[in-house]
């Protein structure tokens, strides 16, 4: 059992959660962001039993304070031009804040990063976050496209909207993994374009 990183690493995040407000808002999220991944890292191999109810706490006040943060991110975009597009991470409340307000939100989708069976990324801290196998790759995106799902690490199928399509520039091959892609996609009869050219993403 790894209670006791588990219970650092929980520890960690709530110290996270109380940073001093005299700190700025990025550092507050990095901190915020970096103790997660840490607890995110260590819970699989901990086993189900570990901390619960504190963890489901720690989360919820976590996914409060995004809420808010992403409604302001959102609030401001549109003060600034309320004709951009937003882009987001697809399924994320960042998206979901962008349509209530009526912004014209871009859903992401990642070719060379794993998923969790929620739909959100796996973290970088573990081994099985990145894909470096270009065919892996092209497969993963052809069929978020195509049929709007992916496969979680977990072997769950879950629904995905690909507006636009993201590949890391510090992957090693990510120039290889680009020009695969493109070509796949257009070998699918599938047309790659800029957002905004032609169809737009939909605003809320």
């Amino acid at each position: 059992m790894a209670v006791r990183p588990v219970s650092d690493a929980l520890q960690a995040l709530t110290e996270a959660l109380e940073l001093d407000r005299a700190l700025d808002a990025p550092q507050r999220l990095r901190e915020r962001i970096e103790a997660l991944d840490r607890l995110d890292a260590l819970l699989p191999a901990a086993g189900e039993g570990a901390l619960p109810q504190r963890a489901r706490a720690v989360r919820q006040r976590l996914e409060a304070i995004n809420a808010a943060q992403f409604e302001a991110i959102c609030q401001a975009v549109k003060d600034v031009d309320a004709t951009l597009i937003l882009y987001g991470l697809a399924g994320s409340r960042l998206i979901d804040a962008a349509r209530k307000l009526g912004l014209t939100a871009a859903s992401e989708v990642f070719a060379d990063r794993t998923y969790q069976d929620d739909g959100s990324l796996t973290p970088r801290t573990r081994p099985d976050a990145m894909i470096e196998d270009v065919e892996q790759a092209v497969a993963q995106v052809v069929r978020m496209v195509r049929e709007g799902k992916v496969r979680s690490v977990g072997g769950k199928d879950v629904a995905v909207q690909a507006d636009t399509l993201c590949i890391h520039g510090d992957q090693p091959n990510a120039l290889v993994f680009a020009s695969g892609i493109r070509r796949a996609l257009e070998d699918a009869g599938i047309e790659v374009r800029t957002p905004g050219q032609g169809s737009r993403p939909k605003a809320g």
